[in-house]
C-alpha cells in the first residue's frame, strides 16, 4: 500500500477510534492555550493541567499579568512542570512580547506566533489548530512522529520534515482533526513500548515498521 493509501485508511480510522479527538491540555483562552503548549515540553499533559488550574487563578487578565508577575514566585509555581528556570523565562519574555508587539492579543499566523520566545512551529500549531480552528499545518509531537513512522508514511527524523510529508498526505480540512487523533492514538495505543497491536484500530493497514515482533 502505497503511503498516500495508507494515510487516506488510517484517517478513516482515526475517524472511528477518535471521532471527538482533542488537544487533552485544558484552557479557556488562546493565551492559556499558548502557556500549557510551553509547558508541556518535557512534561505530561496531565501534570501541566494541575499546575494551569491553579496558575490562571493566581495571574488572571492574560499576559500582563504573567510579564509583571514575581519571577521568583513563578519559578515556584511552574517547578512541577520540569526545566521550570527556563519555562518561566519564555513564559514572561512571551509575554512581554505579545503586549509590547500584539497588543496582547494572540496572533493567528505561524509566522507571526514563532516570533514569540519560546514558541517553536509546533507550539504554534497546537495553539492555531485547537484554539483557533486553523490549518496550519499538522501538530507533529514524539507520539505523530512514532506513529508516523510505523505506519510508513515517512522515514523523516525531524518534526519539520515529517510535517511536510504528512500534509502532503492528508487533506487541508482534516489537519485539525488528524494531529490531535494522531496524538491520542500515540499516547493510548501505538506507544513508544509494547504498543497495543492486538487491539488497535490501525492494525489492518500498518506494516508495523520498527515494531519488535
Amino acid at each position: 500500500m502505497t503511503p498516500a493509501k495508507t494515510a487516506q485508511a488510517v484517517l478513516a480510522r482515526l475517524h472511528t477510534a477518535h471521532p471527538d479527538a482533542r488537544y487533552e491540555l485544558n484552557w479557556t483562552t488562546p493565551f492559556e492555550l499558548l502557556v500549557a503548549t510551553i509547558l508541556a515540553a518535557q512534561c505530561t499533559d496531565e501534570r501541566v493541567n494541575r499546575v494551569t488550574a491553579t496558575l490562571f487563578q493566581k495571574y488572571p487578565g492574560g499576559p500582563r499579568a504573567l510579564a509583571e508577575a514575581d519571577t521568583a514566585g513563578l519559578e515556584e509555581d511552574l517547578k512541577p512542570t520540569g526545566f521550570y528556570k527556563q519555562k518561566t523565562k519564555s513564559v514572561q519574555a512571551m509575554s512581554q512580547a505579545l503586549l509590547r508587539d500584539f497588543r496582547g492579543e494572540v496572533p493567528r499566523t505561524v509566522e507571526e506566533l514563532t516570533t514569540l520566545p519560546g514558541v517553536a512551529r509546533k507550539t504554534a500549531n497546537v495553539v492555531l489548530n485547537t484554539a483557533f480552528r486553523l490549518p496550519s499545518g499538522i501538530i507533529v509531537d514524539t507520539h505523530v512522529a512514532r506513529v508516523s513512522q510505523r505506519l510508513g508514511l515517512t522515514k523523516k527524523k525531524k518534526p519539520e520534515d515529517i510535517e511536510q510529508e504528512l500534509m502532503k498526505l492528508v487533506p487541508q480540512a482534516e489537519w485539525t482533526f488528524f494531529g490531535p487523533a494522531l496524538v491520542l492514538h500515540g499516547r493510548y495505543t501505538c506507544t513508544a513500548r509494547k504498543p497495543q497491536c492486538p487491539t488497535c484500530a490501525l492494525a489492518e493497514v500498518c506494516p508495523r515498521l520498527g515494531v519488535e515482533a
